[in-house]
């Protein structure tokens, strides 16, 4: 009779652990939809953007460009520390890869801040970008966001929303075999 007590115990205290950690894992799932549900200040919008396939080079409207015509082949996710190539790094973006670019003149803590960040998401590229207004633009498929500084909470939201977010033309592509060898 102390066996089957103590086995009962036992499972009972399993079945609660388990509970417990169905419950933890469902409230993080909702947590995550719903933050990204809400609106991100900032965040610029681009609709109704071309997917062709293209030999030439594209002029883009947006600067860094947010979608539309690109390259056959797509930029391999990772950090760089040259610039791309806007068409190959835009088929990464229809592949649901958000991509951080920053100027020359951003300091070299937040590039590291970047590189940090980078390494945590798989489906990101970082990369200098010649001529952007702010020191930091963050980019998905026709969206995108202007920053001052690494730190600032909306980027960790942005990729929290749009990385392989709800408005990725091809969401699960792959973010590598493509072109590039990130550092």
């Amino acid at each position: 009779m102390l066996i089957f007590g103590t086995v009962a115990v036992v499972l009972l205290g399993l079945i609660g652990t388990t509970a417990v950690a169905v419950e933890s894992e469902r409230r993080a799932a909702l947590e995550a939809e719903v933050e990204a549900a809400v609106p991100l200040d900032g965040v610029e919008e681009f609709p109704d953007l071309g997917r062709d396939h293209v030999a030439e080079p594209v002029a883009y409207e947006q600067s860094p460009p947010v979608g539309g015509n690109h390259a056959g082949v797509w930029t391999n996710c990772g950090v760089y520390e040259d610039v791309l190539v806007n068409e190959e790094s835009v088929h990464s973006l229809e592949h649901g890869a958000v991509w951080i670019t920053y100027t020359d003149a951003t300091p070299e803590d937040q590039v590291e801040t970047l590189k940090s960040l980078a390494q945590r998401n798989p489906y990101m590229l970082l990369s200098p970008f010649e001529g952007q207004a702010a020191p930091i633009v963050a980019s998905a498929w026709g969206v995108q966001l202007s920053l001052d500084e690494a730190a600032d909470p909306r980027l960790e939201q942005f990729l929290a929303k749009y990385q392989q977010g709800e408005q990725t033309p091809e969401p699960g592509a792959p973010c590598t075999g493509g072109t590039g060898t990130p550092a």
